[in-house]
């Protein structure tokens, strides 16, 4: 075969989102604080978007408090641009160097925000696994137009990758609807 197409990348692939999905989940914390809460927050610095524990330490001193300290005084104003502007409704106080974010009580309307956020995640996973898909079902009809493949053997294949993007659709779900009922949770 000229064309490589290789089942095994595209279920790394679709697994490698998953796992985004789910480290994205865990930062989505039930009223508690913790560091993991600021993972998704990307800092625009030095001219691209950097993960902001690249520019800063993230600490958690209590339960319901996160200190940001900046490690570049430059770069305070665009962390606390970052946190302000992500979807966790965080707001920072910035004394110099430290920021300090207090966690809010977890409220039912702020509990369906965190829910929504959960959903705008899982949605992202989903595309991404629905990308890996399309990648395979291209390689296959190219293999197949190639004459690389048979059209029984490509059939038999877009059957195989619509069963394993169908399964992660259904993990992503999964994942969703046990962060779902754990945010619901009072």
């Amino acid at each position: 075969m000229s064309q490589e197409y290789d089942i095994d990348d595209l279920n790394r692939r679709m697994n490698g989102a998953i796992s985004v999905l789910s480290t994205d989940l865990n930062g989505l914390r039930t009223g508690r604080a913790s560091a993991s809460l600021m993972d998704p927050i990307h800092v625009e610095a030095y001219g691209s978007r950097m993960p902001l524990s690249q520019v800063a330490t993230v600490n958690v001193p209590e339960s319901r408090m996160i200190t940001i300290q900046v490690w570049d005084r430059s770069m305070v104003g665009a962390v606390e641009k970052a946190i302000r502007e992500s979807s966790l409704g965080l707001n920072p106080v910035t004394e110099g160097q430290l920021m300090r974010i207090p966690i809010p009580e977890l409220n039912e309307e702020r509990r369906q925000e965190m829910v929504k956020v959960g959903h705008k995640y899982a949605e992202q996973a989903k595309i991404s696994v629905r990308h890996v898909r399309r990648d395979g079902m291209d390689s296959l009809k190219k293999m197949e137009k190639d004459g690389d493949l048979s059209q029984d053997d490509s059939r038999a294949e877009s059957e195989t990758i619509q069963k394993l993007t169908d399964d992660m659709i259904s993990k992503i779900d999964t994942l969703l609807a046990k962060k779902e009922q754990e945010i619901m949770q009072i």
